[in-house]
């Protein structure tokens, strides 16, 4: 991997996310009433998650599943109430303490560890199962590549995870946002084609022995974002 570039990338999502941002990414992902577009936001997500969550086994018993970039940790609950161990990292050290405080105390079985941290910190240890909801789509697709093909070392069965595909309306967004920049922007979102995508994970010395399941895409407004899972063959 392209260290220097993942980890500049890396500090630029994690300034957003912690500083910048955190109120607005807090109150994105409570029931909190938001303006019309981020509402169009909320729902994207709340349906990724939803998809995400389909591609996972409806029963996570004895399970260990990661959930990399958990935000304030949605999505680490509800696998958490299908009886998953979920350890839930985020670079940033404001939305994990801000999930500490929304954990729920009854999971039905289920526990969530929430750390701030990096993804592919190796001592984490395994998993059966990753999860990666929006966490990738700042980062090149080499990049993304390079980082799914690092967890899917430890990981024994499935990685689930998206992108921004690369689409006519998605391309004027981000060049319009181009031309008015400001300083709390988000990272740039790195759009990629999905054939591209696909080429690359299949070429991907790392990412053999594992081959490509369902995908399904999510547009609600200002969100658009695809799913992707990878198992093992």
């Amino acid at each position: 991997m392209a260290v220097a570039d993942y980890h500049a990338r890396r500090g630029e999502v994690q300034t957003y996310f912690d500083r910048t941002a955190a109120e607005t990414w807090a109150r994105l992902t409570s029931t909190a009433p938001v303006g019309r577009i981020r509402s169009t936001v909320r729902a994207g997500r709340d349906e990724m998650r939803r998809t995400l969550l389909a591609f996972l086994p409806s029963d996570l018993s004895g399970r260990r599943l990661l959930d990399a970039g958990c935000g304030t940790g949605l999505l680490a609950v509800e696998a958490a109430r299908r009886g998953a161990d979920v350890l839930a990292v985020d670079l940033s050290p404001t939305l994990i303490g801000i999930g500490r405080e929304r954990l729920p105390a009854d999971l039905a079985g289920g526990r969530v560890d929430l750390r701030s941290g990096d993804m592919l910190d190796a001592a984490l240890g395994g998993f059966d199962h990753v999860v990666a909801m929006d966490s990738l789509i700042h980062y090149r697709s080499t990049d993304a590549v390079r980082v799914i093909g690092e967890l899917s070392q430890r990981t024994r069965h499935s990685i689930v995870f998206t992108f921004a595909p690369r689409t006519a309306p998605l391309a004027a967004m981000h060049a319009l946002g181009r031309l008015f920049p400001r300083s709390n922007r988000a990272p740039s979102i790195e759009p990629v084609a999905e054939r591209r995508l696909r080429a690359a994970i299949r070429e991907s010395v790392m990412l053999r022995g594992w081959r490509i399941g369902r995908t399904r895409r999510v547009v609600s407004g200002f969100y658009t974002s695809q799913a992707l899972e990878l198992v093992r063959a």
